[in-house]
């Protein structure tokens, strides 16, 4: 029987918790297991996902349980490992070999599969065939006496909300379900799903979780925050294994992490801090994010000064170079006739996800990927020091600007954090 303490906690209306009360209701939530010996795995997200303060949340556990072996495994997903300095930068001083990176590609065990007939059910018939389910083979040959799974519930373009089972699906799954979860996602459709719970990817993780996993210790410690100006602001933290505090989480991020707009925007300028965003697999939430929120023939402006490759798998990468962000209807036709990318459907989505099909316009402005590499995917380009002169991150504030050329542009410092969507196009989905 678990010995955790299952907990809600709000901040005031309006408010944030300190990073103090977020401390103590750790504290609290895993002080059974303290000097107890036990083996205990954090599932815990990477660098960029910095904001999500779980690094204050698993150096609080890493202290509190004294006397235990606590070991991070990193929900990376298809994302690179930490670095040394980006896991001391987050999670604090917890030493360094207490980390495991996570290795999509060998890494995991399939646990069994959801059948076609829920998948197609699920999706309204547009995929048809059984998915995987693989995870981290530490997970259920690990031994463990408690397995916590920390992150961020916010809008996603995936899943609908990110967080609580697609940590483990997605953030230590294997390529298969990655595959298979990235491509429903993006044939079913994410305007029809960001910032929504029960998504058809949820209901997989769903089914995935309580067939498969049921039997592991395993709880989540999800949180929900803003970051205005860079400062994490935790407005709620859900402990618990049951899906209520899930579910707790999404309707309050529902609240802080969604902006609705009246009007679709005509010229919307995002910034992608460079420690956080060095690809443009991660740096397209700009595209993802906003997309509900621009006016057909309006304008993405993407400051991108970190980015340096595209994709953050070698041989994703090659395929994004090969095929671009190129729109949905040209991508399912290259997915019909193009083995490399039929093999890879996680990256066919992402090309999906990070085009407007033409609806409007995305230009690039970066200092480490040239201009022949970024039209060459498909998207505009601008040099980053000539954008940045006009669009200065160093002085600008998230929402509406005016220059003194009469140019009017919505301005958005960190597109992981939120969506941004028209408001009728949103209520309509």
């Amino acid at each position: 029987m678990s010995n955790m303490k299952e907990l809600s906690l709000y901040a005031a209306e309006g408010g944030f918790l300190s990073n103090e009360e977020v401390a103590q209701a750790v504290r609290e939530a895993v002080g059974a297991y303290a000097n107890t010996g036990s083996r205990v795995l954090l599932v815990v997200p990477d660098y960029t996902r910095y904001h999500s303060n779980a690094g204050l949340i698993a150096n609080t556990i890493y202290h509190t349980l004294t006397g235990c072996d606590v070991e991070l495994l990193e929900a990376l997903g298809t994302h690179f490992p930490m670095t040394e300095r980006e896991c001391s930068d987050m999670y604090g001083d917890i030493p360094f070999e207490k980390f495991i990176p996570h290795d999509w590609r060998n890494d995991v065990v399939k646990l069994g599969e959801v059948p076609a007939e829920f998948v197609s059910e699920v999706s309204e018939g547009l995929m048809t065939k059984a998915i995987d389910v693989e995870v981290n083979r530490r997970l259920v040959e690990g031994g463990y006496d408690l397995i916590l799974s920390i992150g961020q519930v916010v809008p996603h373009e995936v899943v609908g909300m990110a967080n609580q089972s697609k940590n483990l699906f997605v953030g230590v799954g294997g390529a298969s379900m990655i595959n298979a979860s990235h491509s429903l996602g993006a044939f079913y459709g994410m305007e029809r799903m960001m910032g929504r719970d029960k998504t058809p990817v949820r209901k997989v993780f769903d089914y995935a979780l309580e067939h498969f996993l049921a039997d592991l210790p395993l709880h989540f410690m999800l949180t929900v925050c803003t970051a205005p100006s860079g400062v994490i602001h935790t407005h709620g933290l859900f402990v618990g294994a049951e899906r209520v505090y899930f579910e707790k989480a999404v309707a309050l991020a529902q609240k802080t992490n969604l902006t609705l707009v009246d009007a679709p925007m005509d010229k919307v300028v995002v910034y992608l801090n460079a420690e956080e965003f060095k690809s443009t697999w991660l740096g397209n939430k700009s595209v993802y994010r906003t997309r509900m929120a621009i006016a057909d023939g309006g304008e993405l402006i993407v400051l991108a000064p970190g980015v340096e490759t595209f994709g953050e798998d070698p041989e994703i990468d090659r395929l994004i170079r090969k095929y671009g962000y190129c729109g949905r209807e040209k991508v399912i036709e290259l997915c019909n006739t193009q083995e490399d990318l039929k093999a890879n459907m996680s990256a066919a989505a992402h090309m999906i996800h990070g085009s407007s099909d033409g609806r409007f316009s995305i230009t690039y402005c970066t200092e480490k990927v040239g201009k022949e590499d970024v039209e060459g995917v498909c998207f505009r380009y601008i040099p980053y020091a000539e954008a940045a002169k006009r669009y200065d991150p160093a002085t600008l504030t998230d929402g509406w600007h005016t220059l003194p050329d009469g140019e009017k542009f919505f301005y958005i410092s960190n597109p992981a954090l939120g969506l941004w969507a028209d408001k009728a196009k949103f209520n309509k989905e």
